[in-house]
């Protein structure tokens, strides 16, 4: 399993893919124990939680399950995210460090690796945050911080707090698959009159480049927002065509395949899947070192029904 760096920093080295915990109160304890044993043994180390994820049962299992693994805490990167509640966002200073205090007591850790605000609060007050990471971090409860679906602005705004405190964001969590592409789109229809070259991010892929933040791509197996998985999907045949021919090149499969494409941009991506199944995971893990030419790359996006201009 190929390692990168979480926002370039080398005390947070952690598995290209990562596993997104927000289905693994599905499992039993002894089945998420079994789960965890084989991802690490994948060379997986990352996990990520959020306090939504199953009302809290997620984190409960997991630190349950954790108990009674054959390695220690401190083998993996803990991720958890707040600041979604029914029916409105809340960045609040009382929000967040009671959300962490909640987040620690169901995983029964004494520290998460790291916090990300889920999803952006337009009602946010930089400074309220700032005094919320910095208690935080003074405490011992959380080591680094990072946001969840914000665009640049959003976070330079929140930098302008944040970076006087001497307190960075690290990680970006997004959408992003073969089959969900704006963030990539618009920068090949640059000055061009067409859908595709709408920027709707305010270029994120460059933006985290230029910032050493970690993009995580989330539903790497979807297309739209939920709406399904495509690989072995009969509506895109051209696209499920080319990943069978580049799976038998590469000796991997089109699950595998699929992860690999994200990986191969040198935006050292971090891709979160949040399959439960053994099989898949391993397909993941054993496609994590083959790298894509560029002209399959290139083939593989244009084949997902984007045109290059």
């Amino acid at each position: 399993m190929k390692s990168i760096f979480l926002g370039n920093k080398p005390e947070l080295e952690v598995s290209q893919v990562g596993i997104g915990c927000m289905r693994m109160a599905q499992l039993s304890e002894t089945e998420v124990v079994n789960y965890l044993e084989n991802a690490h043994a994948q060379g997986i180390n990352f996990y990520d939680h959020a306090d939504i994820y199953g009302q809290g049962a997620c984190e409960t299992i997991f630190g349950k399950a954790l108990k009674q693994t054959s390695f220690k805490r401190e083998d993996i990167i803990i991720q958890s995210k707040c600041g979604i509640r029914q029916g409105f966002f809340d960045f609040s200073k009382e929000h967040i460090i009671q959300s962490v205090d909640q987040i620690l007591q169901r995983l029964d850790v004494e520290y998460l690796d790291v916090l990300a605000l889920h999803r952006p609060d337009t009602l946010v007050e930089p400074e309220e945050v700032t005094e919320a990471f910095t208690q935080l971090r003074t405490a011992g409860k959380v080591r680094h911080f990072g946001v969840s679906n914000q665009n640049p602005m959003q976070i330079e705004l929140l930098k302008k707090s944040l970076t006087p405190a001497g307190i960075e964001l690290l990680v970006n969590q997004l959408q992003m698959s073969l089959m969900f592409t704006p963030m990539l789109n618009h920068g090949f229809n640059v000055n061009m009159q067409n859908e595709a070259g709408v920027m709707r991010d305010g270029s994120l892929i460059e933006y985290s480049r230029l910032n050493d933040m970690t993009i995580q791509a989330w539903s790497p197996f979807q297309y739209g927002f939920f709406e399904g998985p495509f690989v072995d999907n009969p509506k895109f045949p051209e696209l499920n065509k080319a990943l069978s021919e580049l799976a038998k090149k590469y000796g991997v499969t089109k699950t595998g395949l699929a992860i690999a494409w994200i990986s191969r941009h040198p935006a050292n991506i971090q891709t979160l899947i949040g399959t439960m199944n053994f099989e898949r995971v391993n397909e993941v893990a054993q496609a994590s070192d083959i790298t894509l030419s560029r002209e399959d790359w290139y083939a593989l996006y244009r084949a997902a029904g984007n045109i290059l201009p």
